[in-house]
């Protein structure tokens, strides 16, 4: 009996060792394999008490093979000519999906199924879409096309038919003539100039600056702010400008009389607008001039005649699309032939209680388990996920100097085994012989 047990023993052995050859093997051959996890093999005995005369002794009775793979192992991090590659430095894992074909003529289908994967090393497909060498869909939050607001919800990240959004207004120049040093035969003249103006969503808006000359000192007039369409959208707070007998800026005063700014000659002379759109508290600066310069806001001292000053914004209005770029806080920027970038999208990492408890699929990917834990995701830094690093993959965590020693050992510890099964049959084959 204990012949035959030998026997299968050394089977198991044979088995165990094909495993730890096998898990060698997949590491060596995915050596260069971006995001890949090397695995490793672990050994167990089996023991079985039915060959022994006391229940108290246990007998070894063979050997299985388990395989384990360390997910949270960090690959070396290596530069990339590929711009679109993004590495993860700590334990996140991107969010992907995979797709199931085309719905539509242009436009993806995609499975509901969430996978995970360390391979960052992603390009622009020809709908726009993010994928990595592997076929798997980079999932993030997008990014309102029209408004720029980031969504909340996780969708694959897609950077086609990008139009560039107007930017925020944060300042207005103005310059020309708001009337005359002079009163007008009809009185105090009134000049008011329209601008577009744009809020932090794109969004569009119509400021009003109206210049009323104070009826006894021509010299003194009074600038105040509004939007036609909303009345409690700007700051109502007037302010003063006054102007030497040349047309020029002398001073420039708030409601309650204090200088705003300097009132030195040369100093910028600029009136603080605020407007609330959205929710969103926006600062805008009324550039008038220069105190004691005739080169932008003037009063003219050769004509009673009111005119209508220009009023210009700082905010970029168009934009030619050249492509998208990565952030290392996983923003997803598109790029403009005005040297401007908005934002298209970011992207979302999880986490995982226990990682190493995730199954594997193909391409270098992962799908939760009752073993893993459900994941918690967010975005780049949220739950201990780690940082990213752009125009970066993470290389494989196969070591070739120890697994090519594990081969030899496999093998020599297989030959062994089959060596064990060579006796045992030479033993067998005495014992027959004796009853002949």
């Amino acid at each position: 009996m204990s012949i035959f047990n030998s026997l299968t023993t050394a089977v198991a052995g044979i088995n165990a060792q094909s495993t730890a050859f096998t898990n060698l093997s997949n590491n060596i051959a995915n050596s260069q394999t971006v995001g890949y996890k090397a695995s490793t093999t672990s050994f167990q005995d089996f023991v079985s008490n039915s060959l022994s005369s006391s229940s108290s002794d246990a007998v070894s009775d063979g050997v299985g093979a388990v395989t384990h793979t360390s997910t949270q192992q960090q690959g070396t991090v290596s530069a990339s000519t590929n711009s679109l590659a993004v590495a993860i430095s700590g334990n996140g894992f991107f969010d992907v999906s995979k797709e199931t074909g085309q719905a539509t003529s242009g436009t993806e289908s995609f499975s509901d199924q969430q996978y995970y994967t360390r391979n960052g090393d992603f390009y622009a497909d020809k709908n726009g879409y993010l994928v990595n060498t592997s076929g798997y869909y980079l999932d993030g939050y997008q990014a309102d096309g029209t408004t720029g607001t980031l969504g909340t919800s996780l969708t694959q990240l897609n950077v086609s038919n990008v139009v560039f959004r107007p930017t925020e207004t944060t300042k207005l120049t103005m310059t020309g003539d708001v009337g005359s040093t002079t009163l007008p035969s009809s009185g105090a003249a009134t000049t008011t100039t329209s601008s577009t103006i744009y809020d932090s969503q794109s969004g569009s808006h119509t400021l009003d600056v109206t210049w009323t000359q104070d009826s006894t000192n021509p010299l003194k007039w009074t600038v105040s702010a509004s939007d036609p369409s909303d009345s409690s959208a700007i700051s109502a707070t007037p302010y003063t400008v006054t102007f030497d007998s040349s047309g020029a800026i002398a001073s420039v005063t708030d409601s309650s009389g204090d200088a705003v700014g300097s009132s030195l000659s040369g100093a910028t002379a600029s009136i603080p607008i605020t407007a609330n759109y959205n929710g969103t508290s926006q600062s805008i600066a009324l550039n008038i001039g220069t105190i004691g310069s005739s080169s932008a806001t003037t009063l003219s001292t050769t004509s009673s005649t009111s005119t209508t000053p220009t009023l210009t914004s700082d905010s970029v209005t168009s934009g030619t699309y050249e492509g998208v770029e990565m952030e290392s806080d996983g923003s997803v920027m598109a790029e403009f032939s005005n040297g401007d970038t908005q934002l298209v999208g970011k992207i979302a990492l999880s986490s995982f209680a226990n990682a190493d408890g995730l199954s594997a699929v193909d391409g270098q990917a992962y799908v939760g388990t009752a073993q893993s834990g459900s994941a918690t995701t967010g975005v780049v830094g949220a739950n201990g996920t780690g940082t990213l690093e752009t125009s970066s993959v993470e290389s494989s965590t196969t070591d070739l100097t120890s697994d090519l020693s594990g081969l030899i050992v496999a093998q020599e510890a297989y030959t062994a085994n089959t060596k064990v099964v060579t006796t045992a049959n030479q033993l067998l084959q005495s014992t027959i012989a004796m009853i002949q």
